[in-house]
């Protein structure tokens, strides 16, 4: 079947779908109508009141509609008619029946509504619901009419306890006369005073112990607030007393499996994961950080904390019981790898061990072998690609830094790591051998969004022990062919490294940022020290020429509606890398590229760009389809269509370009001028399997503008100009683009 009758045969079935969900409500009984529409409208005035939000208090929701405009579950389901057969049952069983319009839910929703207007402080608000009918479909309407916000005005305290007043004294209230009234700033009040005072050391105080009372004012638009801070008692039949301050006696630690009483950690470990002090007052912030610090340490399998008061005392005795995992783990795993067509196969055999000092520090080796069929290469005597891979780290779950305090130490949830790693590569045409190592640091603020990160140093040696002559004589020595930036990456190289990076995630807001630099602190030896150059001027250590370079990179990623079931995601990618002093072209693995599952879509990887160079030499495109800066906006609408199932539409604009003007790369330079120009522009649509610990994705792009073109026939508007064979770009990717 070619693709104009596959088109034609989509286009048929969407319009069958899109018909029987249109014709869905003719069976209905008589006075029955099935919900079409549901809307929340309100005054655009009230900023704090938002319509999209306001919807999730809707009890009836309508069907389904696959990215917000057509209802493909409803049509599958009106396809399968009355039909008894086993087609018919199976279409109505995989698609979704009418919903009814229910008016005792819709009476619901208006009250629900009113309540939450209440809630937010408009009390005299009302909500009316209007239904527009037609034929055997009802648009339910809900209008907001909010009316004046009432003002906080006459905040008093009942206090019931002398100490617990002097103590409330020393914070800040959160609620300030002539606030507006809401129930979530007297929830807020409620819970940072039972924090507050839990931190101080009261032990049995609870949120239960608060509540208001609430004096309307109609006239003035304006509420009165007490709020009451009950005494202690233990149950209804106790007299009131003073609630008590309670101090911690003794810490113990102990073990929670069964069949082991010894904890396999050591001492000092326990000690400084636990938050608790003795002799110190209890406290329900401490309590949590010691939770969330044995819960981060890869040797415990979990943690229980339990207190036990002291008899005719107000001291607590705490037990910390501690299970740990089985420290030592051996996995292996099969893969199957696609690179650029060539099919492969891949395996790996990972050691590892949680508790290797009995600190919880994991240590772990893995060894990597893979195989490819190379297609397409000529003049070579193997059409063979093997890659062996050791890779060996050690991490420690705190910082490994001479002159830190301890209280410093603990402020941060801290990794630090080591890490030595081992690739070899036998191509057809080379072998290359990389050897790597590295220290690095990573932590993040205790309750903060924020992650940090520095490689304190990163070091790299690349070599080339074999090139083939092949390769050689049509690439590297050939007088015709003057790629430099070729040659540059198929030399034997040093790097030495230093970076920093910052993250920031609050679930609808992610910014990722890295900088890095290379050879500054080897060339500031080499200039003092007079190092040795090579026959191109640069100076060499270890006999071998060093990269110098610096490199930065900005994600920048939004969820513009911030919905469950529908999202519109805004992502924003830069990156910018230089060579300088003892290098003139970046190493490839530092090289930036375009296209591909995570970038413009409408390419493949590695297949746009720089600029608007167009390779003219497939086996090289790797080396020659590679810049120094790199930009990327993404447009993403996700929506949940059915079970595991979620759809996207997505539009991508981007490219790559080089800072330094090559002649093996014509246009690829970066110019202001002529930056709309060199932006291609892509669209599609995808569809994403979510397992929630994994997602598996598929999307379709096709190029829209193309500033790569040289003739009519490869089209700058695809858009208007569209060739499936030339423009259609399949991606298969795990996790969501960005």
């Amino acid at each position: 079947m070619n693709r104009s009758r596959v088109s034609h045969f989509c286009g048929i079935l969407t319009g069958a779908l899109l018909l029987c969900a249109c014709s869905a409500s003719r069976h209905l009984p008589e006075d029955t109508y099935m919900l079409n529409r549901v809307r929340v409208l309100t005054d655009g005035k009230y900023k704090d009141i938002v319509p999209v939000q306001m919807k999730s208090y809707v009890r009836q929701k309508t069907n389904t509609r696959w990215f917000s405009a057509v209802r493909v579950p409803l049509g599958v389901f009106a396809m399968g008619g009355r039909d008894s057969s086993w087609v018919g049952r199976t279409l109505r069983a995989m698609g979704e029946e009418p919903v009814r319009y229910d008016s005792l839910l819709a009476r619901q929703t208006c009250e629900d509504l009113r309540l939450a207007l209440q809630n937010k402080g408009y009390l005299d608000a009302e909500v009316t619901l209007y239904l527009d009918r037609k034929k055997k479909k009802v648009d339910a309407i809900y209008l907001l009419e909010p009316g004046d916000a009432y003002k906080i005005h006459g905040l008093e305290t009942d206090i019931r306890d002398s100490v617990i007043a002097g103590l409330l004294k020393q914070r800040r209230s959160v609620l300030t006369e002539g606030m507006q009234f809401s129930t979530d700033a007297l929830n807020t009040e409620r819970t940072q005073i039972t924090r507050y005072l839990q931190d101080l050391g009261y032990f049995r105080f609870h949120k239960e112990f608060i509540n208001y009372r609430a004096r309307k004012d109609e006239a003035n638009r304006q509420v009165g607030l007490t709020m009451t801070l009950h005494p202690y008692r233990s149950d209804s039949e106790a007299r009131d007393t003073l609630h008590s301050r309670y101090g911690i006696r003794h810490i113990t630690y102990e073990s929670g499996a069964p069949d082991d009483s010894v904890i396999h950690l050591r001492e000092k470990v326990l000690r400084e994961n636990t938050f608790l002090k003795e002799g110190a007052p209890y406290s329900a912030t401490a309590l949590q950080n010691t939770y969330n610090h044995f819960g981060r340490l890869g040797a415990v399998r979990y943690t229980n904390i339990s207190f036990e008061p002291v008899a005719d005392s107000t001291l607590l005795d705490t037990r910390i019981t501690v299970q740990t995992n089985k420290p030592s783990t051996i996995s292996f795993q099969p893969e199957g790898t696609n690179t650029a067509g060539d099919f492969g196969a891949a395996v790996s055999l990972t050691y590892q061990n949680r508790n290797l000092f009995r600190g919880s520090e994991t240590f772990s080796v893995q060894v990597r072998g893979a195989y490819e069929a190379i297609r397409g290469l000529e003049g070579y005597k193997n059409q063979d690609f093997f890659e062996y891979n050791v890779d060996s780290r050690l991490t420690f779950p705190r910082f490994i830094m001479p002159f830190l305090s301890a209280d410093a130490r603990r402020r941060s949830t801290a990794t630090s790591e080591v890490s030595v790693q081992f690739n070899s590569q036998n191509r057809p045409e080379f072998h290359r051998r990389v050897l790597s190592a590295g220290w690095r640091y990573k932590w993040s603020p205790r309750n903060h969004h924020d992650t940090y990160r520095v490689d304190l140093v990163d070091l790299n040696y690349v070599f080339m022990p074999w090139i083939s002559e092949t390769f050689k004589r049509e690439y590297l020595d050939n007088t015709s062919n003057s790629n430099v930036i070729l040659r540059y990456n198929y030399e034997d190289l040093f790097i030495m490294k230093m970076g920093f990076g910052y993250t920031y995630n609050n679930g609808r807001l992610a910014l990722k940022s890295n900088l890095e630099t290379a050879g500054n602190l080897l060339h500031l030896g080499s200039s003092v020290f007079g190092g040795q150059r090579n026959e191109m001027g640069q100076y060499k250590i270890f006999d071998i020429a060093y990269a110098q370079y610096v490199k930065a990179d900005f994600d920048f990623t939004r969820d513009l509606l911030g919905g469950e079931s529908d999202q519109l995601v805004f992502h924003f990618g830069l990156g910018i890398a230089y060579p300088y002093g003892n290098s003139k072209v970046l190493p490839f693995e530092k090289r930036y590229f375009s296209g591909g599952a995570n970038s413009v879509r409408g390419w493949s990887v590695r297949s746009l760009g720089p600029g608007r160079y167009k390779d003219k030499d497939g086996r090289i495109n790797f080396i020659t389809q590679t810049g120094d800066m790199k930009l990327d906006l993404n447009l993403e609408y996700r929506t949940h269509l059915f079970w595991k199932f979620y759809g996207a539409l997505f539009a991508d604009a981007g490219n790559i370009w080089t800072l330094r003007s090559y002649d093996e790369q014509p246009g690829g330079q970066f110019k202001w001028a002529g930056i709309v120009k060199d932006l291609a522009v892509s669209y599609g649509l995808g569809l994403r399997l979510n397992f929630e610990y994994f997602i598996l994705r598929f999307d379709l792009g096709m190029k829209a503008i193309n500033p790569a073109y040289q003739t009519e026939e490869e089209a700058h508007y695809p858009l208007i100009h569209p060739d499936l064979g030339r423009d259609l770009a399949f991606h298969f990717a795990v996790g969501m683009p960005f």
